[in-house]
């Protein structure tokens, strides 16, 4: 496969269970919407959407997103579903061959585990997820000729999960246990504990996840 790889990093939720938006929670120095974003750039993508939705005008205030497009959900309040339609049209509008879509709420996501993922998808791989202890998760890489069937499939809080459980055929699991984890920030006590476990490595990059791998 050839072309750019546009990286989708989806930021627009309220965050109901954390209490506030997961983008403007900080861990490691950076806020979790900067991190994603300078991963997904420092990992090879091109370009970089950051979709936000819920507090738009705080995060784009507080943020430094230079070098990513930021694209406003208006419809946040729909759920993932609608934030991932956008992504994916503008990484069309951008002319790119595929999407990594990457959840703000993962911060223990690698720009080496982008590049691994983009480099499966480059041998052929029409759908490309992180593996963490065998099972796949995300970030996941989805070829330009799926969106269509993803975008009809993304409703309410649902992403590309049904549409790829219905065709497991079209998925390649890549091994992703050696460059991050799949931990995500889902209530203050998750952020809390990734902060316990990861928090000096997280603060050693705090232009994105990068150096040395986490200690797992």
């Amino acid at each position: 496969m050839t072309g750019d790889v546009a990286g989708v990093l989806l930021a627009a939720g309220p965050g109901r269970r954390f209490g506030a938006p997961k983008a403007l929670a900080e861990v490691g120095g950076r806020l979790l919407v900067e991190r994603g974003a300078t991963t997904l750039l420092e990992g090879g993508c091109r370009p970089v959407v950051v979709v936000v939705g819920a507090a738009a005008g705080t995060v784009r205030r507080r943020s430094g997103l230079a070098g990513a497009r930021v694209a406003v959900n208006g419809a946040w309040r729909e759920g993932l579903g609608s934030s991932l339609r956008l992504g994916l049209a503008e990484a069309e509008a951008a002319g790119a061959a595929a999407a990594l879509v990457l959840p703000v709420d993962q911060p223990v996501v690698t720009p080496a585990l982008v590049t691994r993922l983009i480099g499966a998808w480059r041998t052929g791989a029409l759908v490309v997820r992180a593996a963490f202890d065998g099972q796949g998760r995300t970030p996941a890489v989805l070829d330009r000729s799926l969106w269509p069937a993803v975008a009809q499939s993304a409703v309410g809080d649902v992403g590309a999960r049904g549409l790829l459980a219905a065709h497991p055929e079209l998925v390649t699991l890549v091994d992703c246990d050696d460059v991050g984890a799949a931990c995500d920030v889902d209530t203050p006590a998750d952020l809390e504990a990734i902060r316990c476990r990861y928090g000096a490595w997280l603060a050693a990059a705090p232009g994105a996840v990068g150096g040395d791998e986490p200690d797992r």
